[in-house]
């Protein structure tokens, strides 16, 4: 008795709330496409043109100008070779006047302009701090330049994931479109069932809350879809609105053996030689404050002129008088600290001790790099088993919600057990979709750490034609 009160109130409940769920989802969808219908200019992207378009990135010009930086300040550096010219003028004109008494002597007077221009030429011929800073300017400009190419080709394959990620998202909202409809089918079936009097409302109701959850799940893939675009047009610095090839493909294929992979990742990656190039700055350092104890000798010429005018301490100014002089001094001059506490041997101890620091720094990177590399080549070969598998999971699910559908439609199946096999479909296309997206995204970060490139052939060097691969399956 208790049962038959209990089972019409939920089921009253659940009617009540599927319909009041129903006119809440259907108004948020109305907004979104509104929202979603707001378009600019367009934009297209093509994958090949990343490499090309990501040069308007903001933080990659302001890495440009730290090149540029670099460059002239190995400019100024190599400049110091070359002799200086300084002209000093100590008064350009200059006027004195005064008056000087004393009451044993005649007062005097001081009224003169006067001008005392000096040209001086400085010529450094032994500086030994000149090369240290020389070689210490050169070096940073390679670093300069390669921490430029690291963040440019770090951009690249961020701006492709991101790529990927929105084209993925067009993938998404399709497979939720095509399970939206398949749930309409099953609604409609469900309802002519009822209709019919072989069906019953329950069935009906659980078809509308399908329908609404696959509704609802289409709108979260459309947000999402609109997210990944305003995150690609970000890392581009594109105001206008943009759009991408939306067929998901793979993109290539991997014909490398790993050991292949780990050697040319470590022989040319740009981080690594960095750590090289920052031992060698501070070794260079170091042998600067060994050189800041040497002799530096230059030659110097100082050519001096005075120009006046006027009277000094005269008793009677005669403002016409005007005269003028000049001197000329050569020398060779020398100039050594001699002792400064030992100030310049700790820092040399302290320089060598931070050229063997990036010797550790070297190592572990170099084990952070291999295990990256074989990480991602890993992934790459399990996905390539997965694209394969879910290929295969997806022709099954549909054959399966095939024949779930006809066994529901002749009645030896029921509703629950056709949007199981629904659900099941819509599970292996994500899979599907999923796979191939972290595929790319492998492809991508192996062509990043090795600087080697993908293929457009497959080549499958087992050489097993029997044997499903992903060469075979997807030609």
């Amino acid at each position: 008795m208790f049962r038959k009160i209990i089972k019409p109130i939920l089921f009253l409940q659940l009617a009540t709330f599927l319909t009041f769920q129903k006119s809440l989802i259907s108004q948020p969808n109305n907004y979104i496409e509104e929202v979603l219908e707001e378009k600019k200019d367009i934009v297209f992207i093509d994958y090949e043109g990343i490499s090309e378009i990501i040069i308007n990135n903001q933080e990659l010009k302001s890495l440009k100008e730290l090149v540029t930086a670099s460059s002239f300040n190995l400019s100024s550096k190599i400049s110091q070779k070359y002799p200086s010219l300084d002209l000093q003028a100590s008064g350009l004109p200059k006027y004195v006047a005064g008056e000087n008494y004393n009451s044993n002597i005649t007062t005097t007077k001081t009224s003169q302009f006067s001008a005392n221009p000096s040209l001086i030429i400085r010529w450094d011929l032994i500086d030994p701090l000149r090369g240290s800073e020389i070689k210490l300017a050169r070096e940073n400009l390679k670093i300069a330049k390669n921490n430029f190419e690291i963040k440019r080709k770090d951009l690249i394959q961020e701006a492709r994931t991101r790529y990927h990620k929105f084209q993925k998202s067009y993938r998404n909202i399709e497979n939720k479109q095509y399970s939206l409809e398949l749930s309409k089918i099953s609604l409609n079936n469900a309802q002519s069932k009822l209709d019919a009097g072989i069906g019953t409302k329950f069935e009906v109701l659980e078809a509308e809350a399908q329908l609404l959850r696959d509704q609802q799940t289409l709108n979260e893939k459309k947000i999402e879809h609109e997210i990944n675009k305003i995150s690609l047009s970000e890392i581009f610095d594109i105001k206008e609105d943009i759009e991408i090839q939306q067929d998901q493909k793979i993109i290539g294929f991997w014909n490398y053996k790993l050991n292949k992979n780990l050697k040319e990742g470590l022989t040319n990656n740009l981080s690594l030689k960095n750590i090289i190039l920052q031992k060698k700055v501070k070794k260079t350092q170091a042998n600067s404050f060994l050189n800041a104890s040497k002799p530096n000798i230059y030659i110097s010429n100082t050519f001096s002129s005075t120009f006046t005018k006027g009277d000094i301490s005269s008793v009677v100014i005669d403002p016409d008088e005007y005269g003028s002089g000049y001197t000329n001094t050569i020398s060779l001059n020398l100039s050594w600290n001699l002792f400064n506490g030992g100030q310049n041997q700790n820092s040399y101890k302290s320089s060598q001790a931070e050229a063997r620091a990036e010797d550790y720094s070297y190592k572990n990177l170099k084990n952070v790099l291999k295990t990256r590399i074989s990480k991602a080549y890993l992934n790459l070969k399990l996905n390539e088993e997965k694209i394969l598998s879910s290929l295969k999971e997806i022709s099954s699910m549909k054959e399966s919600l095939r024949l779930s559908r006809l066994r529901y439609d002749v009645g030896i199946s029921t509703l629950k057990d056709l949007l199981i096999r629904q659900s099941d479909l819509s599970n292996a296309q994500s899979k599907n979709t999923n796979a191939i997206y972290n595929y790319n995204l492998n492809l991508d970060e192996l062509e990043r750490l090795t600087f080697l490139e993908k293929s457009n052939n497959c080549i499958d060097k087992d050489n097993i034609s029997e044997r499903e691969t992903i060469c075979n399956t997807l030609k």
